[in-house]
């Protein structure tokens, strides 16, 4: 008989310490017990991150900087690590204007997710606001405004690849629905 193991909840689950740390992240060797076999997880734990989705007359603020895994310029949300002693929505509004210059105020959530449930741990919370300070709909070298419907062609077409940028845009579609 074979035991199907996304079925069963381990009997334990036991730490064996971090394996790497830096300022960026930790990776903790987990071993998870279960009936007739044990499963090895290494985690990378990169802690709270936080983005916020910011509207000025139907245009997107976006960032764009450089990633290493696909060699180009991101169009990105605003977001990033929430630091110690932090809320997320302090984090969002700092992250913002780290990235783009631009001040915003009265954030609402958006939605909360895990991007992983296996093997990272990176609780993400995502805000929204049409509240701004001097940003006029323009582009700069940090940052790009970019009317809604084109960064939902721009995901279809495959610009837009970051994953949170993606589920953030889309949650503000299906929330924009129901408003």
């Amino acid at each position: 008989i074979q035991i199907d193991e996304t079925t069963l909840l381990p009997l334990n689950t036991i730490t064996q310490g971090i394996v790497y740390e830096d300022h960026y992240k930790k990776i903790e060797k987990i071993t998870a017990e279960f009936v007739g076999f044990k499963k090895e997880y290494f985690v990378s734990d990169f802690g709270e991150k936080s983005a916020v989705l910011v509207f000025r007359d139907n245009y997107v603020l976006l960032t764009r900087q450089y990633r290493l895994l696909i060699n180009k310029l991101s169009y990105e949300v605003p977001g990033g690590k929430v630091d110690n002693g932090e809320n997320p929505e302090d984090t969002a509004i700092r992250e913002c204007f780290e990235e783009t210059g631009v001040r915003c105020s009265n954030l609402k959530p958006l939605i909360t997710y895990d991007p992983d449930l296996e093997y990272t741990r990176n609780h993400t919370h995502v805000f929204y606001t049409h509240d701004t300070e001097n940003a006029h709909p323009q582009f700069s070298g940090k940052h790009k405004w970019l009317p809604f419907n084109d960064c939902l062609n721009m995901i279809k077409q495959g610009i837009i690849t970051d994953s949170l940028s993606i589920i953030t845009i889309l949650a503000y579609k299906v929330k924009s629905r129901k408003i």
